[in-house]
């Protein structure tokens, strides 16, 4: 399935960015201007169920096979957050990036601090609300711009793409290897990648920052660090 992209700058590089589950291609509107001023055209998707992206069955092969049908290869740099970075790692051998960041990746549901059951998510479609305690914005300015955006894709997400992922969460997608130099950047608390897991994934040919006093999307609720640990990536 070929995805919906939005595309930002005209930079010589190329950077492409995955978004997690129950947003779009909005939840990257602080990291475009970065990208953009460091010579980078951006270009970001929308899963599919998401955004404006089309329907349909649900799988992380299925979501991994879009970006594949749908992106460049070998582009300078590949961002994936949560389930963008599952998608991103099961599609990085073929899409070749020169670089590869995971933020907060959704690898293995099922193994740190109880899990995460994906079906969890489909609270916030019947209660939007609950958003807002789930964001820390700047200010008040900054704050009713995110909760809108994230309301218009909270809107347009199919919430089966939850219920089908929950379905998968006893399989542990954790890479064997990192097949290119690859970043995997974790919050501190992690409920998706444990302290264990993180000298396994440097074992692994991976290099690992953490980012302390940062809830799941660091790109979201904690960006001047979230830039910071990228030092060197971007």
């Amino acid at each position: 399935m070929r995805l919906h992209t939005q595309e930002w700058g005209t930079g010589d590089r190329l950077a492409v960015l995955v978004h997690g589950i129950m947003t779009d291609h909005r939840t990257w509107h602080e990291l475009t201007p970065v990208l953009t001023g460091r010579g980078y055209r951006v270009l970001a998707v929308d899963l599919r169920g998401h955004g404006a992206s089309a329907r349909g069955a649900y799988a992380p092969a299925l979501f991994a096979e879009d970006l594949l049908d749908t992106l460049p290869r070998r582009p300078e740099l590949a961002l994936g957050h949560s389930l963008g970075a599952l998608a991103l790692a099961l599609a990085v051998e073929e899409l070749a990036p020169a670089r590869a960041v995971y933020s907060e990746p959704a690898w293995r549901l099922s193994g740190s601090a109880g899990g995460l059951d994906p079906a969890y998510f489909t609270f916030f479609k019947r209660s939007p609300d609950l958003l807002t305690s789930f964001s820390r914005p700047r200010d008040a300015a900054e704050g009713s711009h995110r909760l809108a955006a994230e309301r218009q894709a909270l809107d347009a997400w199919d919430e089966n793409t939850a219920l089908a992922l929950s379905a998968h969460r006893l399989v542990d997608h954790t890479p064997e290897k990192a097949v290119v130099p690859s970043l995997v950047q974790v919050s501190d608390p992690s409920t998706l990648v444990s302290a264990q897991a993180r000298a396994e994934l440097v074992r692994r040919g991976f290099e690992v920052r953490t980012v302390p006093d940062a809830p799941h999307a660091i790109h979201r609720d904690r960006f001047d660090a979230f830039v910071e640990s990228l030092s060197g990536w971007l």
